[in-house]
């Protein structure tokens, strides 16, 4: 089984991992960041409130909407990631499907040569 997952660290390209992780991170960073900075806006005056309350409603809609975007660019990357991640896994299940018949083969061959060297 150990086999199985040093394989697997191997085919993964961490090249490509390494280099994507400072951007996720500053990106996940910035997304916290932003979340925690924002504070529940002020209530209004009531005088305030008559005069035009649809406007506090709008400054707001826009702040979740710029969340909303940096929150699609972090999903979009860990998206990218995972499917990096799906690549190199199906890859190391074709080479391990490969070798499981390589080494039933040989086991075969073995069998028959061991049956072969008896007789003689």
């Amino acid at each position: 089984m150990a086999i199985n997952w040093i394989t697997a660290l191997k085919i993964v390209p961490w090249g490509e991992v390494l280099n994507a992780a400072p951007q996720i991170a500053q990106g996940a960073r910035r997304l916290f960041s932003d979340t925690q900075k924002q504070q529940p806006a002020p209530s209004p005056t009531p005088q305030a409130a008559q005069a035009d309350p649809s406007e506090a409603l709008r400054a707001r809609i826009l702040a979740l909407e710029d969340e909303q975007r940096a929150s699609a660019v972090l999903i979009q990357s860990l998206a990218e990631q995972n499917a990096q991640v799906v690549r190199a896994v199906d890859a190391l299940r074709v080479r391990s499907q490969r070798l499981l018949a390589a080494v039933c083969m040989l086991a075969v061959a073995t069998a028959g040569l061991l049956a072969w060297a008896v007789s003689q």
